[in-house]
């Protein structure tokens, strides 16, 4: 079969972005100057720069055009982490600890060595776990309003199995799954292994637009909504009840099924806090919601646990395609993890974390006041924006020469356009050495010229 004509224009651009004939920073033709020039659709010329921009070769600007992308090696979804210089800091990946954890691990370890029965750690759980361990997350998750049966909780290795185990319960390849237009990346690279079609929903600075979205529910056959209603990766925005409300009431009316990721959600104020955090989307249609999270962030990123709250009529569906992929968390990380649930150590370490991270965020607005900041106030993450002289994959590899690591827009956005910006990821430098990288991270961009 023959390739559509198209494909011959993407390859000729292919071309010339790797030899060097178009190079990095080139402003490419207009959506419809290339249309007029190459007598092709205006939907065909967008489908052009889509390719060129899914291979990584150039990105779309939002007001400015598309561009052929810098190509630094520290810019995009997986950049690289070996730096030209001694490292100063990692503001790229989020890996907080808590002092005395490495001395929690060894008394829980003792702990289950003197158990009755430890070798049934190094038997074969079920898929999903026992009901004895469900039970014990479906306890821990009360705290955060999802009220659900032990049979419904799966546990998985990390909030990325949840998240992979529910698209291969609910999606085939094809399917249409809404995203915020800067969104969690693993939604992204999840996505492209499903073969699901990613459809962008603009964002706002207080959440999605939810016009939009009822819009291309209207539109489009939308399957699924992926959505992250409580302290956004990358943005850090929190969802209102209105706004809550109104997502899942556009669920239910083109009945499309919400996946929520409470991954970060443990940061942002409990009850009974002055502004305490609405109900999760689940609490508002748990028929219809999937809900998944884990343990990484609130406890050790090594620690592969988490889980997903599926509907009953999903359970047998998530359960075989866990079983398929990896069949779930481990007997010893499932003991240890269900055992700080239980005992109140997750609870504790979740106030430490929330305490930690509200002190880094007031660092941060200290040390870059004046520049274009978006996030949380508890949260681990600082959305950047960056002048419009500035580049993000530019900047990325200047401060990798300053021995800073970053990430770029481009691993958040879902959609043709990429803001010019960066995400700084706040949790893992020792607190005392925070304030001191982020002024070289000012110092590095303020040395960008117009």
């Amino acid at each position: 079969m023959r390739p559509p004509a198209y494909k011959a224009i993407v390859d000729e651009y292919a071309t010339a972005i790797r030899s060097g004939t178009l190079p990095a920073g080139t402003r490419l033709p207009t959506h419809r100057a290339l249309a007029r020039e190459r007598r092709i659709a205006l939907a065909t010329a967008t489908r052009v720069y889509a390719e060129l921009a899914a291979a990584g070769l150039v990105v779309g600007e939002q007001g400015r055009g598309t561009f052929v992308k810098v190509r630094s090696g520290y810019d995009g979804i997986e950049p690289s982490r070996d730096l030209p210089v001694p490292r100063v800091a990692d503001l790229s990946f989020n890996q907080p600890l808590a002092p005395g954890q490495g001395d929690q691990l060894r008394q829980a370890l003792r702990a289950l060595a003197a158990s009755g029965d430890a070798e049934a750690l190094l038997r074969q759980q079920p898929p999903g776990g026992h009901r004895h361990d469900r039970a014990a997350v479906a306890r821990y998750l009360l705290d955060r309003g999802v009220d659900t049966a032990p049979e419904n909780v799966l546990l998985t290795g990390g909030a990325q199995q949840a998240l992979d185990c529910v698209l291969r319960a609910l999606t085939r390849p094809g399917d249409v799954l809404a995203v915020d237009a800067l969104s969690y990346p693993g939604i992204k690279l999840l996505a492209g292994a499903h073969g699901l079609d990613l459809a962008p929903v603009p964002v706002t600075p207080a959440g999605p637009d939810l016009d939009a979205l009822d819009r291309l529910c209207r539109t489009r056959p939308v399957r699924a909504v992926y959505t992250i209603p409580t302290v956004h990766n990358p943005l850090g925005w929190v969802l209102d009840r209105a706004q809550r409300e109104r997502l899942a009431g556009i669920a239910t009316e083109h009945g499309c099924m919400l996946i929520e990721d409470g991954t970060y959600a443990f940061l942002a104020a409990p009850a009974p806090a002055a502004a305490p955090v609405p109900a999760p989307l689940h609490a508002h249609a748990p028929e219809r919601t999937c809900y998944v999270a884990g343990l990484s962030k609130n406890v050790a990123t090594g620690l592969r646990f988490g889980f997903a709250v599926v509907p009953g009529r999903h359970v047998r569906a998530a359960t075989t395609s866990l079983r398929a992929a990896a069949w779930g968390s481990p007997g010893l990380v499932t003991a240890l993890a269900t055992g700080w649930l239980a005992d109140g150590t997750v609870a504790r370490l979740e106030d430490q974390r929330r305490a930690d991270a509200a002190a880094r965020q007031r660092i941060a607005r200290t040390t870059l006041a004046g520049l274009d900041l978006t996030g949380h106030p508890t949260s681990y993450t600082l959305w950047l924006t960056l002048e419009p002289h500035q580049r993000p994959a530019h900047a990325a590899a200047l401060l990798a020469a300053a021995g800073i690591l970053v990430s770029t827009s481009d691993a958040f956005s879902t959609g043709p356009h990429t803001p010019a910006a960066l995400r700084l990821a706040l949790a893992t430098p020792p607190l005392p050495a925070l304030a001191p990288a982020l002024t070289l991270l000012r110092r590095t961009l303020d040395s960008i010229a117009p």
